[in-house]
């Protein structure tokens, strides 16, 4: 079975194609929302340079939409419909763990397109899996977090003493309420650990960024 990852740059949606492959499903394609100038991420504000560097180390093509909010779904569709004709693909692979609602819109979004959505991590233990991610060699760091973590998380990669160390502050160890989000640095779908850039902290409406230089 053909399909694209919704692929944020992240470790879920990174485990999730991870887990996809090893049930036999064929990777084709990965597909990114950008903000409206197309240079940025709407979900973890990762450039586009990164994120073509991802796809390049996995050998995969990379779509980046540029949307804004009001049109978002309907972009997405659209690009789902074309990738579906393009890469002649089945179904559609996303990271999501257990937010219902980011499931229903999932399948909404997927059944429009004549494509099969799957969740691999759909309700496993949280912290459960950040330990299975880590333990499968993703490396992955830190790329903005809110203000109950602070910029001081910022830039640090996640280890199982980290996960633990969020747990027990009360923070899901996953982020999957949006607590905080990552970048893939190195996985076994790469062919090397990416380069990153340099990188500023801010923190901007009661969250914190990296910002990366041009």
């Amino acid at each position: 079975m053909n399909f694209v990852t919704s692929w944020s740059g992240g470790k879920d949606s990174c485990y999730a194609m991870m887990q996809a492959i090893q049930q036999g499903f064929s990777p084709k394609v990965l597909l990114n929302m950008m903000n409206e100038n197309g240079k940025v991420s709407r979900s973890h504000g990762l450039p586009l340079s990164i994120l073509n560097q991802q796809a390049q180390k996995m050998g995969l093509p990379l779509e980046g939409i540029p949307a804004t909010w009001g049109d978002y779904e309907a972009k997405f569709i659209a690009v789902l419909k074309m990738l579906k004709t393009k890469y002649e693909l089945e179904a559609a692979v996303f990271g999501d763990i257990d937010l219902q609602q980011h499931k229903d819109w999932e399948d909404k979004v997927c059944a429009s397109a004549s494509l099969k959505a799957i969740l691999p991590l759909w309700q496993q233990n949280r912290m459960d899996l950040v330990n299975e991610m880590l333990e499968n060699g993703i490396v992955t760091m830190i790329v903005s977090c809110n203000l109950i973590m602070g910029e001081q998380y910022l830039g640090k990669i996640l280890t199982k003493k980290l996960a633990q160390e969020l747990s027990e502050k009360g923070i899901d160890p996953c982020g999957e309420n949006g607590e905080f989000h990552t970048l893939v640095i190195n996985c076994p779908l790469f062919s090397g650990a990416i380069e990153l850039p340099e990188f500023t902290k801010i923190t901007y409406e009661n969250y914190c960024f990296i910002v990366w230089e041009e």
